[in-house]
């Protein structure tokens, strides 16, 4: 697995909170290999691989969250810790545990504006 693995799942919010989360992950993981959707879910996915870095920049993750979204970040270690990083430099992340395996991380955040 590439260091820069990761599946991220998101609750709560709707298509354009979901989309203002994957933004803000772009700048440090480039794009996604599988975007959320824009139907009524209640569950949205994003899947990023391991092909290349992002620019540093998060562009599209600046935009206030409508509501607060549950956040799932899932991969190496390394890749959740940019995650974590990336998505708290842009909205208040609090912390709501982490779950380690062998090779694998889970780390669940609450963002809000």
């Amino acid at each position: 697995m590439s260091d820069t693995q990761l599946t991220v799942t998101l609750s709560g919010g709707d298509a354009d909170d979901a989309r203002a989360v994957v933004g803000a992950l772009e700048g440090t993981f480039g794009p996604p290999q599988e975007r959320p959707s824009d139907t009524d879910a209640t569950v949205r996915m994003a899947t990023f691989g391991g092909e290349g870095e992002g620019t540093g920049t998060a562009e599209d993750g600046h935009r206030p969250l409508s509501e607060p979204v549950t956040v799932t970040v899932q991969g190496t270690p390394e890749a959740v810790r940019r995650a974590s990083d990336a998505l708290s430099r842009v909205f208040t992340a609090r912390d709501e545990g982490a779950a380690a395996g062998d090779q694998e991380q889970e780390r669940q955040l609450v963002l809000e504006s």
